[in-house]
């Protein structure tokens, strides 16, 4: 009987058949039904800033793999709406990494399912601080920062 893989092994392992995770974009896809609509039958902008400020969180998280909060968001701009039944791409790119914050970039894209057609909807930057338990600003770690 050939013995099972210790723990770190594993972990190994995986690392090589899936590879690195790209720490520095993150994307994900969420499909528009009516209840992220608004009256007109187009994704309500509540909604779309929730999934960018998930986007950011995740792309900042993945980078510091530590805690991470919204300081501030900005220049959200709003470009064209996404009406229910489209696909929403969600690009998050971490721009700049200082002391304790980021930058997050977060493209959302509207893609119509039936004939592929993509276009950018909203467009925002977000400001991420990493923290600690209590919530307290921590510098980013050394290794992370690269």
């Amino acid at each position: 009987m050939v013995p099972a893989p210790s723990p770190s092994e594993q972990a190994e392992t995986m690392t090589k058949a899936t590879g690195p995770v790209d720490a520095d974009e993150t994307r994900f896809v969420e499909m528009v039904f009516p209840e992220l609509s608004n009256h007109y039958g187009t994704l309500f902008a509540g909604n779309a800033l929730a999934l960018m400020s998930k986007a950011a969180f995740v792309a900042a998280t993945r980078r510091a793999r530590c805690g991470v909060v919204m300081a501030k968001s900005e220049k959200v701009e709003f470009h064209l709406p996404v009406k229910v039944g489209e696909l929403v791409e969600l690009i998050a790119r971490v721009e700049r990494v200082g002391r304790a914050s980021m930058t997050v970039s977060v493209d959302l894209m509207a893609e119509a399912l039936l004939s592929g057609e993509r276009r950018l909807a909203v467009r925002g930057s977000f400001e991420m601080v990493t923290v600690d338990a209590a919530g307290k600003p921590v510098p980013i770690p050394a290794a992370s920062a690269a």
